[in-house]
């Protein structure tokens, strides 16, 4: 068995990371984080790749912050990354979380940095840290009530109780719902969609995505029109025009 904490596939122009601690509940240390930031930089680094799957070896994701690492002085933190990595900054590309079992504190919050998640049934998402003194501070606070209504994101602070993809997924929380031991194919299936379009125009979407929210209607306009003159300018937009019109898949470039 790979011991590395932190394993990369190439799938089809998808990259899938998977955190490989599952004797830990692949409990996050030092090292799991520096894994998974040279992971997201090598996703973005590869004209090749589309887009990432980040998923959890064994029988859960993510379980947080490894305790005992951090007691003997460990700080699972990456600079200009934040916890684990990613909760900080992520990829410039679209990621999924494939998430079985259970992703609870911050195996949670690494979770919602995702743009996308694929649960199984039965698995558990929540932020139990205020049970043991603590909340959720790796972005759990900030993403949470972006994705369900306030008074969900105010229960799952306040109470430390889970919930399960079922109803995670009848909120908006979880994208797509598997059986149990499907989310990662359930997830490559949903990237295996968005990677048949342009990269150029994944990243510009997620781009704006992630920031509309605290932009005015005039920013709005403002903001988005550099990124709409690169992409209609681009290689890969006459390519799409063409190929339509020719009714054949394009070959993008990503220029």
């Amino acid at each position: 068995m790979n011991d590395q904490p932190v394993l990369t596939e190439r799938r089809d122009g998808v990259l899938v990371i998977t955190l490989n601690r599952p004797d830990a509940r692949n409990a996050v240390n030092r090292d799991v984080a520096q894994g998974i930031a040279d992971a997201l930089e090598a996703l973005d680094a590869d004209d090749d790749l589309r887009l990432g799957v980040i998923t959890g070896a064994g029988k859960g994701f993510s379980a947080g912050m490894d305790l005992r690492a951090f007691v003997q002085g460990q700080r699972p933190f990456v600079e200009g990354r934040g916890f684990a990595g990613i909760v900080q900054k992520a990829a410039r590309k679209p990621l999924i979380a494939a998430v079985e079992g259970f992703a609870v504190a911050g195996g949670f919050e690494i979770a919602l940095s995702c743009d996308l998640i694929v649960a199984s049934k039965g698995t558990r998402f929540g932020i139990p840290e205020v049970k043991v003194g603590l909340f959720a501070g790796a972005g759990g606070l900030l993403r949470i009530p972006q994705r369900v209504p306030y008074g969900v994101a105010m229960e799952l602070a306040l109470t430390g109780e889970p919930i399960l993809a079922e109803r995670g997924y009848e909120l908006g929380l979880v994208n797509r719902l598997t059986e149990p031991g499907g989310a990662l194919d359930g997830a490559l299936e949903l990237a295996g969609v968005i990677a048949q379009n342009a990269p150029l125009s994944l990243e510009a979407s997620k781009e704006i995505l992630q920031q509309v929210r605290d932009w005015s209607q005039e920013e709005f306009w403002d903001r988005q029109q550099p990124l709409l003159d690169k992409i209609f300018n681009s290689e890969d937009a006459k390519e799409g025009a063409t190929a339509f019109a020719e009714k054949r898949q394009p070959n993008w470039q990503g220029r």
